[in-house]
């Protein structure tokens, strides 16, 4: 099958996309910039945007961000849902590989990806799965849905594609196609407020996975800083 979208991309990227020395902090919603914000305070050199809910607007409106504000790096933050039992409500990660689920024909078990339908997402190397950061052990997969798991048989419907996947988030492919086309480094850090599936928001951690999320986030830029030889200010 012909590849839908031919690769027009330059490599490197061109001076017109030269970036800054500043990382960009990207949340889907108030209410978790506000969490987010309420933890981490206001770290020098970090600029801090909302992306949008949902793939559809963090794709397109992270795109408009790198090139507004042409970012050293950046960093997707917010809430998420467990996958399996690796990581607890309240605690927070972050990820070295995100895959999309949702997006190729069928639904359910019918469901074929665009990679099974023999298409890139685009071309040449970009399919059902990212990769974000060097591989950890254990690894630290992420699985963007287009729509929440409701229920557990939803969270079944992509495990069976998808094993390893610890979490499952809306916003994580968007964000990493657009920092991939713009080769722009990418963290993601996700705080788990539920198990995915679960509807019951009465069993919600979203304030303590909001903080851990927030105290992560420190971490990974204090991190990235040292290695770059910078201090926080």
């Amino acid at each position: 099958m012909l590849d839908p979208v031919p690769d027009t991309s330059v490599a490197p990227r061109s001076a017109d996309f030269a970036t800054t020395s500043h990382g960009l902090v990207l949340v889907p919603t108030l209410a978790e910039l506000n969490g987010i914000r309420q933890s981490l305070g206001n770290p020098s050199g970090i600029v801090f945007e909302l992306c949008g809910f949902g793939p559809i607007a963090a794709a397109a409106r992270t795109a408009s961000l790198l090139a507004q504000h042409r970012p050293s790096r950046v960093y997707l933050v917010g809430i998420a849902g467990a996958v399996g039992t690796q990581l607890s409500v309240g605690q927070a990660s972050a990820f070295d590989r995100v895959s999309c689920y949702g997006v190729g024909a069928g639904s359910g078990i019918r469901h074929q990806s665009a990679a099974e339908l023999g298409w890139n997402q685009w071309s040449p190397e970009a399919g059902d799965s990212i990769v974000i950061g060097p591989p950890s052990q254990p690894s630290r997969h992420l699985v963007s849905v287009c729509s929440a798991s409701a229920d557990a048989a939803d969270v079944q419907a992509y495990r069976g594609r998808f094993p390893d996947a610890l979490a499952e988030d809306m916003e994580g492919f968007g964000v990493a196609m657009a920092c991939h086309l713009n080769r722009v480094g990418l963290s993601i850090i996700r705080g788990i407020s539920n198990v995915a599936g679960d509807r019951d928001k009465s069993r919600w951690r979203i304030a303590a996975a909001l903080n851990a999320a927030g105290e992560l986030l420190r971490q990974v830029i204090d991190l990235d800083r040292s290695n770059q030889g910078t201090h926080c200010g």
